[in-house]
């Protein structure tokens, strides 16, 4: 059985991309994600623009204070990403309701997997579900020149 956990109060949760704050986001990843420190703004743009986003925001502001993404062809494979919360709003499980709320949003779609790549929060996405690869051996990366630090 999925652990589906609530959303703190005062927070909802919504993957309308016109609510997205792509300013907030790009400061947040391109200054204190380690896995896109200095990401351009254009990049971070294209991304956004070519994916699933979601964000949490403040029910009482309607500021965004966390964000992740999902590249997919809501078929058969996505690809989840980017998952922030600002420092200011950690601690009250936001984190994990948004990928619970990512995880639950695919469903319906019938994909065969969910893939994420983390360095800390392994923690964090085993409640909701997600394992180590059973067979790491099968998979593979092209690294392009460009970016040989595996960095997206």
């Amino acid at each position: 059985m999925d652990f589906t956990p609530a959303v703190a109060e005062g927070y909802e949760i919504s993957a309308d991309p016109a609510r997205i704050d792509a300013e907030r986001v790009h400061r947040w990843l391109s200054t204190d994600a380690y896995w896109a420190l200095g990401r351009e703004r254009d990049k971070q743009d294209r991304a956004i623009a070519g994916s699933l986003n979601f964000g949490v925001y403040d029910t009482a502001s309607g500021e965004q204070v966390a964000y992740a993404r999902v590249v997919t062809d809501l078929a058969t494979f996505a690809w989840l990403c980017d998952v922030y919360v600002e420092p200011a709003a950690r601690g009250k499980g936001l984190g994990t309701a948004l990928v619970a709320a990512v995880r639950d949003h695919l469903r319906p779609h019938g994909l065969r997997r969910l893939l994420l790549a983390t360095h800390d929060a392994h923690g964090v996405y085993e409640q909701v579900g997600f394992a180590a690869l059973e067979k790491p051996d099968q998979w593979m990366a092209l690294l392009f020149s460009g970016d040989l630090s595996g960095r997206s």
